[in-house]
């Protein structure tokens, strides 16, 4: 009797684990609809609250940068002398250069340069053989003024380049170098004075050794002098070339001794140039500022859009103060300028000042002074400019302060974020394994489905075993006969 092969009379073992196998649901795009769902509302808050903190240190930053560039316009105008300064010119610039300091007063002087100051040169006998040949041994002792050196000469240095070389070398040199010419009589040895001024005179005494560098017999070929000229006629003397002291608030540079009786012009005038870029610079920088507030506080009605301090009660005090001082009128002192009006400048439509230059050029040369005065001094207006400045910009100063609250509500932020992306982990591996478990159960089911109906189908059991033994036929298989 032949028999057929039958399926298996028992469930399998091994259950099917695959992600959504069992199910057929698509399990990873499930969980990760779920878990963004489950962040959703605290991502988007936490989003907001960090690009609203962002804009606003970048704001504050704008607005600091303002500040900075304003405080460095503010020091030129601070000082009445240095606003108020003054420019010296020479007309003969082959004679002499000046400059002035803020002492200085408005002036015209007559300048004869009768010598330059210069300092000493001694030279040596030349010496047969170069600057190699032995010259003797023993000390050198070198006065200039009233400093002197002892310089000991053996026969490891005791030539001409040698010696220079311990002078030069000399921890303790009293100002002099030593440098070697050399001729067609042979090498010499020159020494030169690095200080100007009769008192600055240079002598040389050799002692002990083996004598020989007495030979040197080094006599001065340039003396030692001061620089002589005259100022408006009176004689005047100064060690150096560069005399601080003849004018009041001037420097002059003598640079050659004038022709015989010729006198060259040296003009001390206001320096209103100067002052008024420093003017120009200032009025530049507190357009920043304002135009810096109002772009940040405002609202564009053109685009609809807000900046991003809009309605900011700190920079909207500082715009009130700052205009307030802006606004300061003088009373009493040097006359002349009172307000910034009179310097030509005004506030404008659009909130900032506009300078009208010819009349700051007019203010300027009429009465510096005044102006300086306005601007300057303990309650002047820059002055006051400053302090206004220094209070918002200082370390531990209003922005500062307000700076640390932001990076702290950043830093807050970023914590959440942190711990909220953590959070959404957790959810979605929890979901994951759920779903998995429900996965798995399904499968199990569909097992059982499939082996009972096996089990209590014998129809489509008898069929499925036909269906198999004939396959075995056809396949050349030979079936069990018993």
């Amino acid at each position: 009797m032949s028999s057929v092969l039958s399926p298996s009379s028992t469930p399998p073992s091994t259950l099917i684990t695959s992600t959504g196998i069992g199910s057929g649901l698509n399990i990873s795009s499930i969980v990760s609809s779920l878990t963004t769902a489950y962040g959703a509302a605290q991502t988007n808050q936490l989003t907001n609250q960090q690009t609203l903190l962002d804009s606003q240190v970048s704001a504050y930053g704008t607005f600091t940068a303002a500040l900075d560039t304003l405080k460095l316009a503010v020091p030129a105008l601070q000082d009445p002398k240095t606003l108020a300064g003054f420019t010296a010119a020479v007309a003969d610039k082959a004679i002499a250069t000046a400059t002035t300091t803020p002492s200085a007063v408005a002036g015209q002087y007559s300048l004869q340069v009768n010598n330059l100051a210069t300092s000493a040169t001694l030279t040596s006998q030349p010496v047969v053989g170069g600057a190699a040949a032995a010259v003797g041994t023993g000390t050198l002792t070198i006065a200039v003024g009233a400093a002197s050196i002892s310089i000991s000469i053996d026969t490891t240095n005791n030539s001409l380049s040698g010696i220079a070389a311990a002078i030069n070398s000399a921890a303790k040199n009293p100002g002099v170098t030593a440098s070697i010419i050399n001729t067609t009589g042979g090498s010499r040895l020159v020494l030169t004075g690095t200080t100007t001024g009769a008192a600055n005179t240079i002598t040389v005494t050799p002692s002990g050794g083996d004598g020989g560098l007495a030979s040197l017999a080094l006599t001065q070929t340039r003396a030692a002098q001061d620089a002589s000229f005259s100022i408006n006629g009176f004689a005047a003397t100064n060690a150096s070339n560069v005399v601080s002291n003849a004018i009041t608030g001037v420097t002059i540079n003598l640079l050659q001794a004038s022709a015989a009786a010729t006198p060259t012009t040296l003009t001390v005038s206001p320096d209103t140039t100067a002052a008024k870029a420093s003017i120009d610079k200032f009025v530049t920088a507190v357009n920043g500022v304002l135009s810096s507030i109002q772009t940040l506080t405002g609202y564009n009605p053109t685009t609809k859009t807000a900046g991003a301090l809009n309605g900011n009660a700190t920079l909207e005090s500082f715009q009130n103060q700052l205009q307030s001082i802006l606004g300061k009128v003088t009373t009493g002192g040097l006359g002349g300028a009172k307000s910034l009006t009179d310097l030509g400048i005004t506030a404008a439509a659009a909130g900032t000042y506009t300078t009208d230059e010819t009349k700051l050029g007019n203010a300027l040369s009429a009465s510096l002074a005044s102006i300086g005065n306005l601007l300057g001094g303990t309650n002047g207006i820059a002055t006051q400019v400053g302090n206004l400045v220094d209070g918002y910009t200082k370390p531990g100063g209003l922005l500062d302060t307000i700076n640390k609250g932001l990076q702290t509500g950043l830093s807050s932020v970023s914590k959440q974020q942190t711990a909220l992306t953590a959070s959404m982990a957790a959810y979605s591996a929890r979901l994951t394994a759920e779903y998995n478990a429900m996965d798995r159960a399904v499968a199990l089911l569909k097992q059982t489905q499939t082996y009972l109906n096996a089990e209590f189908n014998p129809t489509a059991n008898a069929a499925s075993g036909t269906a198999s033994s004939n396959s075995s036929l056809g396949s050349g298989n030979l079936g069990v006969s018993g």
